[in-house]
């Protein structure tokens, strides 16, 4: 790691507050998202007072096993974190690389990809349907398509599979095309893509598409439930009536051995696991095999803000990434200007790690032992 190799003097827990611009509701699975969740961080500082932090997503490691090491046993700049049992501190550690290079994490990566990076708004819930005593309908996703393009984001993921929980079947379906056509005629020039969360079957989604098979879909996401045959037989309609459209798969709960050879078979064209479950190290050792398949990458941000920065600085790092998932929102302590886009496109710049100075002490709330858990 050339002349620089300092040691982990200490590792420290903290929680920042994430807030959305507005309460986000239902998807096709889940009940409402909140106004924005606290976010777990992890602080790392060297023995010559550098320091690096990031996100940190499930329960945290063994933090013995990471102060007083050298930095260089614990990551490589050509592969990233060396140890499963390290890869929680997958964020912060490429951050604290990236200080200790002085090298943007998108520099690490490679450099494959470009710097300015395209993001869609991942925003837009079921806040048609709330509250439940009075329905807002269709002009409030109409509204919040325009408060975000008014924030920087030029393309819009819609959630539909309404008819899955939330609504009689017909009436759920016949709303998800409603909602699909409303916004296409609302942003002529944005690209729409639809996330269903696996809130469909087969049938059924292709009766959906057929009915908005004018409006050009950017990508469609988890339709249904993985299954070969059925992606294969979606990959087959989508070639006949809207070739340009994308299959996009593998944020829940995914079997990345198994969707590979479906994705290589031409039946998916962008994988999606998340950049913080799945993590940036594993995603530097999969993205050469997806990118020989002609397979896409897109990791999954939805949740909070910073995840969003993340993924831009994975795309910009390995490339084959055409788009990346926009968290509207802003989170304690960093600038916003950070987070968001302009004409809907991050630009990312040459400071290094991940370019986010660590919030003062005044947003980082020390987390509990009960907490960490």
């Amino acid at each position: 790691m050339g002349t620089s190799d300092p040691r982990i003097r200490s590792v420290r827990l903290a929680q920042l507050a994430t807030r959305y611009p507005r309460t986000v509701g239902r998807n096709a699975r889940l009940g409402s998202h909140g106004a924005g969740p606290g976010s777990h961080v992890a602080v790392l500082v060297t023995d010559d007072g550098r320091t690096g932090w990031g996100l940190v997503e499930g329960p945290p490691g063994d933090v013995g096993r990471v102060e007083g090491r050298p930095l260089s046993e614990l990551i490589d700049p050509a592969v990233g974190v060396l140890d499963e049992a390290d890869r929680w501190l997958d964020i912060a550690l490429h951050d604290l690389l990236g200080v200790v290079l002085d090298a943007p994490v998108h520099a690490l990566l490679g450099g494959h990809g470009s710097t300015d990076v395209q993001l869609y708004d991942g925003a837009i819930y079921f806040d048609d349907l709330d509250p439940e005593e009075a329905p807002r309908g269709i002009d409030v996703l109409l509204d919040e398509c325009r408060a975000d393009a008014a924030l920087g984001y030029r393309d819009f993921k819609l959630k539909i599979g309404r008819g899955n929980l939330w609504l009689p079947r017909d009436r759920g379906d016949a709303r998800d095309i409603e909602v699909t056509r409303a916004v296409r005629e609302a942003f002529p020039d944005a690209r729409i893509l639809v996330d269903a969360n696996d809130g469909y079957d087969l049938d059924g989604f292709l009766t959906y598409l057929e009915a908005v098979a004018d409006v050009g879909l950017y990508w469609v996401e988890e339709p249904f439930l993985d299954d070969a045959d059925d992606l294969k037989a979606l990959r087959s309609w989508l070639d006949t009536h809207s070739p340009e459209t994308r299959i996009a798969e593998g944020e829940t709960s995914p079997d990345v051995a198994a969707l590979l050879p479906v994705a290589a078979a031409g039946a998916i064209d962008v994988l999606l696991m998340d950049v913080m479950s799945y993590g940036l190290t594993a995603w530097r050792g999969l993205m050469p095999e997806l990118a020989a398949a002609g397979v896409h990458g897109s990791p999954h941000a939805w949740g909070r803000p910073l995840k969003t920065r993340y993924a831009a600085h994975l795309a910009a790092g390995l490339g084959n990434v055409e788009v990346v998932e926009g968290v509207p929102g802003e989170v304690a302590g960093v600038d916003p200007r950070l987070l968001r886009p302009v004409d809907g496109v991050l630009r990312l710049d040459d400071a290094p790690g991940f370019g986010i100075p660590l919030p003062d002490e005044t947003h980082l709330r020390p987390v509990a032992a009960a907490e960490r858990a």
